[in-house]
């Protein structure tokens, strides 16, 4: 269950959107009264309520908008028990000063904005002794592994207990608390208005993260990276296992380079069965894997790793066939003769995971294969690495490729109005492939276009390798139309 957060400061706007969310699905819903301007009767929120409610009023120094004294707020408080509310959120230095009365159940409440405490046991002890019905810990992850250690609290907690973690670190806790065992979770009202640091809207957990399905069984996937934010991958898949009526769900993990290894320990402790791995982590998360396919070896780097129902880890690369497949569908568009990349010069501009696996394939199918790079000696170590040509970046328009491959973000969102590739260098005939996705047509592809080249889409590949992925994951054929609109409808507000 969802309980969505209401943060407003008049009370007819508050009660306005407690109605909505009620004709939205929601089932619990959290006033947050230190929100309101001014309340001299508390009753007036609840009388009529469309839903259970929980009455929370913050202090400033719990990051709430209170200002007026303590005894009021208490007052505030006592007033909704009284009234017959659901629960009542009190903190924990509090709660001893709020007797129990009625109905109305105690939630009791742990904060801590800063960082998850190595004493979350002892924290989870005090509340229990407060006459909780309901715990909350609530705290701030700077590694996954501090959300790893949350969950592992709540699925051994023997009272109901909401724990979760803030922050980007500790994103997945949020969606997936209910799995351990959590009653709830909580959500904000919309993406505009989060009421704590990483607070997920009430829409894109339902709809997103399908978080009214996760249950105990949901297998657990998702994508590594630093950063992640940006990442399409979680709505491509989640729809994907939509469409094929397959109980799990695909999530953001975001790891810092500092805290990969431990990240990467704690994270097998939940049962994650899968990764799609992005920038930075290509190569470190090689090892990791009990086995790797041949094409990780030669590359050098792996964006997916899985494990078998053996509970083998395996490393794969899924880039390599997704790049080759959009670079053979564009040799048959330009007509070439032979039908193959043999002996065609092509032109690379990058140095990253996805340039190692396209390289890697521009030279297995004969091609002729220059690298180059802005980071100079990353370009020439993966020139070495292939055993290819290299040229500096300043000179990657003297080329005259019959191949452009960019690998660069040079274009990406938000930097639109960027190519990697002047367009007075290109010619007409040439392939031009750029592996940016968001937008599809990045300025790259327009001038591509504008000079009568043959243009492959990012978006193309993109969809290929997490395919790919899923097959990797689940083992079944993946629903691959479903997979090209969902991420064309996830960019379309960026496409032109």
């Amino acid at each position: 269950m969802i309980c969505v957060s209401v943060g407003r400061t008049r009370v007819k706007a508050m009660r306005a959107e407690h109605v909505a969310l009620k004709e939205d699905g929601a089932e619990l819903v959290e006033l947050r009264l230190d929100w309101l301007k001014s309340l001299s009767d508390v009753s007036m929120l609840l009388k009529d309520r469309p839903t259970p409610t929980v009455i929370t009023c913050r202090r400033a120094e719990d990051r709430g908008k209170w200002k007026e004294t303590e005894e009021e707020r208490l007052t505030l408080l006592r007033s909704a028990i009284a009234a017959g509310v659901e629960f009542v959120d009190l903190e924990v230095d509090v709660a001893a000063k709020i007797p129990r009365y009625g109905k109305t159940q105690r939630i009791v409440s742990y904060h801590n904005f800063e960082e998850t405490p190595d004493t979350l046991a002892d924290i989870y002890n005090r509340l229990a002794s407060q006459d909780a019905d309901i715990i909350k810990i609530v705290t701030m992850a700077n590694s996954p592994a501090d959300g790893v250690r949350m969950l592992e609290l709540v699925a051994s907690a023997n009272k109901p207990t909401v724990g979760f973690c803030m922050g980007e670190f500790g994103l997945f806790t949020r969606v997936l608390c209910g799995k351990y065992g959590a009653p709830f979770t909580y959500a904000s009202f919309s993406s505009e208005r989060e009421l704590a640091p990483g607070q997920i809207s009430y829409r894109m957990m339902m709809d997103l993260y399908r978080h009214q399905r996760i249950n105990e069984k949901t297998a657990v996937y998702g994508v590594l990276g630093d950063p992640i934010a940006h990442s399409y991958s979680p709505r491509i898949h989640n729809d994907a296992f939509e469409a094929e009526k397959i109980n799990a769900v695909y999530l953001p993990f975001r790891i810092s380079e500092q805290h990969f290894d431990e990240s990467m320990r704690a994270l097998r402790k939940i049962g994650v069965e899968g990764y799609s791995v992005t920038i930075p982590h290509k190569q470190r998360v090689m090892a990791y894997a009990d086995h790797l396919e041949q094409e990780v070896q030669q590359i050098g780097a792996a964006n997916t790793l899985y494990r078998n129902a053996r509970g083998i880890w395996f490393g794969a690369n899924t880039d390599y066939e997704a790049a080759n497949t959009t670079l053979r569908n564009a040799i048959k568009v330009a007509g070439w003769p032979d039908g193959s990349m043999k002996n065609r010069r092509a032109l690379l501009l990058g140095s990253g995971g996805v340039a190692r696996a396209i390289g890697l394939g521009v030279v297995n199918a004969g091609g002729q294969l220059t690298i180059a790079a802005r980071n100079r000696a990353k370009g020439k170590e993966l020139a070495d690495h292939l055993k290819c040509q290299f040229c500096t970046w300043e000179n990657r328009g003297a080329q005259n490729p019959d191949i452009l491959v960019n690998c660069t973000p040079v274009g990406m969102f938000p930097n639109m109005d960027e190519s990697p590739f002047e367009q007075n260098w290109l010619r007409e005939g040439m392939i031009v492939f750029d592996t940016i996705y968001n937008p599809e047509n990045t300025l790259l592809i327009k001038f591509a276009r504008q000079r009568n080249c043959v243009v492959a889409s990012g978006l193309d590949m993109f969809v290929q390798q997490a395919a790919a992925q899923f097959s990797c994951f689940t083992g079944q054929n993946p629903p691959l139309e479903t997979m090209k609109a969902s991420l064309r409808k996830a960019i379309s507000p960026l496409r032109d």
